[in-house]
């Protein structure tokens, strides 16, 4: 699979490359799994650095004569030299070694060896003014790296910058989808599964599924006998979460199936809420797992599940474990007729990412809208807009709905949006109103509603302006 050029992060590892020429430069990297972090380091590497993966399910001697005959493969011990303890290792990486040096699942340590925590504070600040050396300290399991790196944990100020790796964008998934001889709906679709985790797109590649189509892909990765990713989402979970992974994986599952406040959670689960703050708490700070999602005019907030795949499982598969399992045909059927609606929530995220490409209007606020119609039946009482952009200097508003259908009729979506446009109190008298509309294509498209501007978007649409941009 090509190497998408992650611009931004190839800079600031440069730069930590360059400011390591004056003296040692210390840089944490971290991020989920299946982010595409190893690769990102491996690109940005040459061939004197050193690279040591962590294993974690290797004793403190073993991995200690793997790193042994790594350093005697370049040349920095001789071939009658032992290395006898860790505190022997690290006098030779910073008396020995100039260029990179990265430790992979650097946090591994805290199972195989805690005590280079200790050691490596230590060789650091005897050996701050050492020029020439760039230690990089790359993990994916986001709270345990986090928890390395705290006010009570040895190497606490040691660290000169922090990287965390994030998804790539829809964009740069489009890029490996064209690779992959991947049509455009078909990568929207994709996208709405995996997001921008680079791992899952390079498994299409392995598997030899390259210019299939989703429901072929899909039908390896998930519904078939021996899926390959049937125990993806779990593996991830249990490396993260460990012995208490129960009541996140059923907090996990309440989101992923519509119950986004905590009382709604802790309904669901059959719990005090008081019994599930803490895990919460644990689950949006420490993990980075379920994030807020605030209305575009308002302060309320609404839980989300912010890794894909991991909403896409819970949805689906977790609750009916059993089922999934034994690959129970009738379940089947039910998942995959339910997978374009769930397609069609995602597609949201995908308008509303690229929506300051699309229009000629500079917005300083994004998001979704929702709340109270007032003196409304109840069942009737709540209105929920996909899309609400706005600009605060300029007074500009725009409302947005997103359809996963064809032949959409604009002129019929937009008088339904805007009515429900009527209840976002903001600037009411003095705003300029505009509407868009995206859909797989339409029937009937518009530029104008009663004097205001429309703007219409299909897939077409939305493919011609991103081969513009790259």
């Amino acid at each position: 699979m090509i190497f998408i050029n992650r611009e931004k992060e190839m800079k600031f590892l440069k730069e930590a490359k360059e400011l390591s020429k004056k003296k040692l430069f210390t840089l944490a990297v971290w991020g989920p799994r299946r982010i595409g972090k190893t690769r990102l380091l491996l690109e940005f590497m040459d061939t004197r650095d050193l690279y040591l993966f962590v294993n974690k399910n290797k004793t403190s001697r073993s991995l200690l004569e793997e790193f042994q005959n790594t350093l005697k493969e370049k040349n920095m011990l001789s071939e009658l030299e032992e290395l006898k303890n860790w505190e022997t290792f690290f006098k030779v990486i910073f008396e020995r070694f100039k260029g990179t040096i990265v430790f992979d699942e650097f946090q591994n340590f805290m199972y195989v060896e805690p005590s280079v925590f200790g050691i490596l504070q230590k060789f650091i600040d005897m050996y701050e003014h050492t020029s020439g050396l760039l230690i990089i300290f790359c993990g994916s399991l986001i709270g345990l790296m986090k928890k390395t790196f705290s006010k009570k944990e040895p190497l606490y100020g040691r660290i000169k910058r922090k990287l965390r790796i994030k998804p790539l964008d829809f964009q740069n998934v489009c890029k490996m989808c064209k690779h992959l001889n991947i049509d455009f709906e078909n990568c929207v679709k994709l996208y709405a599964i995996f997001g921008g985790y680079p791992k899952y797109y390079v498994s299409i590649e392995d598997e030899g599924l390259e210019g299939k189509s989703f429901d072929e892909i899909m039908e390896r990765f998930f519904f078939r006998e021996n899926a390959v990713l049937e125990d993806e989402v779990q593996t991830i979970l249990s490396l993260e979460f460990g012995k208490r992974r129960g009541v996140y994986y059923d907090i996990l599952s309440a989101i992923a199936n519509g119950c986004r406040r905590i009382g709604e959670i802790a309904s669901y689960m059959r719990k005090k809420q008081t019994s599930i703050t803490r895990h919460l708490r644990e689950l949006v700070k420490e993990f980075e797992y379920i994030e807020y999602e605030t209305q575009a005019v308002g302060n309320k907030r609404l839980l989300k599940i912010s890794h894909p795949l991991i909403n896409f499982w819970m949805k689906f598969f977790h609750k009916n474990l059993s089922l999934y399992i034994k690959r129970d045909e009738e379940f089947l059927r039910k998942v995959k007729r339910s997978i374009n609606d769930y397609i069609g929530k995602r597609f949201e995220i995908i308008c509303r990412e690229l929506l300051p490409t699309l229009l000629p209007i500079t917005f300083t606020r994004i998001g979704k809208q929702w709340g109270k119609i007032p003196s409304a039946p109840v069942g009737k009482n709540v209105y929920e807009i996909d899309i609400v952009a706005l600009n605060e200097n300029t007074k500009e508003i725009l409302f947005a709905e997103c359809k996963w259908k064809s032949r959409v009729n604009a002129k019929k979506v937009v008088k339904e949006l805007a009515e429900k446009a009527r209840y976002v109190e903001w600037f009411n008298e003095q705003r300029k109103e505009n509407y868009a509309v995206f859909a797989k294509n339409f029937s009937k498209r518009i530029d104008k509603f009663e004097d205001k501007k429309v703007y219409c978007f299909d897939l077409k649409d939305l493919e011609k302006m991103l081969k513009r941009r790259y």
